[in-house]
């Protein structure tokens, strides 16, 4: 277990414009696009772990390689008419980030090779055909966010025992929302929770109005499930937390270090760099529909000791002693 200060780990932002020129490719370089259904700011440091993963395996930009991205930032109306604008720069490799980024993707070229990361379940949203066999030009990697929803449920119950009423904070427009429910009811009745009210949070302004509720429906706790737009709001649902003295379990570590209580779940960082390898591979001639869609191989527990302890909760020891990363 690591132990560290509430000092900021997140590398440096990596900033592209949408609409600054291009480098013109060398002879036989390699383009690649890049979309994603959220903020290029707050996705800079894991598409720099992508870069980074590719840069080891050979290819510099303005050398071999180019790069192209485009982000719908939380809009996810934006992200076909993005989509098409990217195969018609004619890429080599589509690489798409969050779930609906990697259905607009799939709709708008059935030619194009496509890797997803990011993504909660492409079996059960239609994206591949198997996770063995994916079929058709895309493949990835998946943080199995909907498998891990009941665990986030149970490591919640046990940070906070008596929790017998939990909120869901939900973005009801993501298509893995019903997956996510679906896992945390199953959870839910096994550990004789509650889960109501489920507030709907499309948009940071929503998320006040939704952490007053929930403490005014007398919740111990709040469960927020993932969406792209869950990396804009860290900073805010961390202040919220405090605010209403209502405990969140989220999902990323950068969650727990922008001052959340608690997360579990797969490493960003190591889904990027996974996707470049896999890139590399469809480079070399592999076909996306003979390469297994894989998970990523890193969890996280993190947890904010700082925070615990402004809503008066002591974290038991058996929590610290599986945490990957406490924060103090």
């Amino acid at each position: 277990m690591r132990r560290r200060g509430l000092l900021a780990m997140i590398p440096g932002v990596l900033v592209i414009s949408p609409s600054a020129p291009r480098a013109q490719p060398a002879p036989g370089a390699h383009r690649i696009g890049y979309l994603t259904g959220g903020t290029l700011a707050t996705r800079g440091p894991y598409f720099e772990a992508f870069r980074q993963g590719l840069q080891e395996l050979g290819y510099r930009e303005g050398h071999n390689l180019v790069l192209d991205a485009r982000s719908a930032d939380g809009r996810f109306d934006r992200l076909p008419a993005m989509a098409g604008e990217l195969v018609g720069l004619k890429p080599d490799v589509l690489f798409v980030s969050t779930t609906p980024g990697s259905l607009a993707a799939k709709n708008a070229t059935r030619t194009v090779p496509i890797v997803f990361a990011a993504v909660a379940d492409p079996l059960g949203i239609g994206l591949v055909e198997s996770l063995a066999r994916p079929g058709g030009n895309i493949t990835g990697i998946t943080n199995v966010i909907v498998e891990l929803t009941g665990k986030r449920l149970q490591l919640l119950k046990e940070v906070i025992p008596g929790a017998t009423r939990v909120a869901i904070l939900v973005n009801p427009d993501d298509a893995n929302a019903p997956l996510q429910m679906r896992s945390a009811e199953e959870a839910a009745q096994t550990l004789g929770i509650e889960l109501r009210p489920v507030l709907p949070v499309r948009a940071v302004d929503d998320l006040d109005a939704a952490c007053r509720a929930a403490v005014q429906a007398g919740c111990h706790a709040a469960l927020r499930m993932v969406d792209p737009t869950l990396a804009d709001q860290r900073r805010q649902i961390a202040e919220l937390s405090i605010k209403y003295r209502l405990p969140v379990m989220l999902f990323f570590r950068e969650d727990v270090d922008a001052g959340g209580l608690i997360a579990y779940g797969a490493s960003n960082i190591v889904q990027y760099r996974q996707a470049a390898g896999l890139v590399h591979k469809i480079l070399r001639g592999a076909k996306p529909a003979d390469l297994p869609v894989e998970q990523p191989n890193t969890y996280d527990l993190t947890v904010n000791l700082r925070t615990a302890r402004a809503l008066g909760i002591d974290i038991p020891p058996t929590v610290l002693a599986r945490a990957s990363e406490v924060i103090e």
